[in-house]
């Protein structure tokens, strides 16, 4: 299987795994308390408008990324394999309390577990290194950019969403979490 086959399959896998966490957390809704304003429509509308446009502008040749396919083809699928995993490693360390609407469990607790020790968010730290990955699929910074600018924006406003959801639902616990975690990338945002 050459690379590119293994980037499509990757993001088919990725696909997939995504529709399946939207109807396996459906059923995951008792007891829980949604404060989403919309950080889930907007995601998925930025994200299917994102990957539409990034389709629509790759074969402008003035944007070509001037790599040599095999090597840009390869970090490629490095950061979306990766990206997978960081994800679904935070998502099964969240356990019951995963959710992809921004909810809160009645009996919600902090978790400072695996990567939670190290970013406050780990499955989004994933989705934006998926993002990257597939941006640079591509092969067009046109494609890159448009892929990846809304795509961060909505992911900046869901987790504000999310922060303050966190905070008003346990309260100091949370705010002293802040304080010792940066949001996304460890020791950096």
């Amino acid at each position: 299987m050459n690379l590119a086959r293994m980037v499509q399959l990757v993001n088919i896998v990725w696909v997939f795994s995504e529709v399946a966490l939207i109807i396996f957390t459906r059923r995951n809704r008792c007891n829980t308390l949604s404060h989403d304003r919309g950080s889930r429509t907007l995601l998925l509308c930025v994200i299917g408008a994102g990957i539409a446009a990034g389709t629509a502008v790759q074969n402008i040749s003035i944007a070509r990324i001037r790599i040599a396919e095999p090597w840009l083809l390869g970090t490629s699928l490095f950061l979306l394999v990766g990206g997978l995993v960081i994800r679904w490693t935070a998502i099964l360390t969240l356990g019951r309390f995963f959710n992809t609407r921004v909810a809160v469990h009645q009996d919600h607790r902090l978790v400072q577990t695996g990567l939670y020790r190290l970013v406050r968010h780990p499955s989004y730290s994933g989705l934006l290194l998926l993002f990257l990955g597939m941006g640079l699929s591509f092969g067009s910074w046109f494609s890159f950019i448009v892929i990846i600018i809304p795509f961060v924006a909505a992911l900046l406003y869901r987790i504000k969403v999310e922060e303050s959801s966190l905070v008003e639902a346990l309260g100091q616990d949370y705010i002293e979490y802040c304080k010792s975690t940066k949001r996304l990338l460890p020791g950096i945002f």
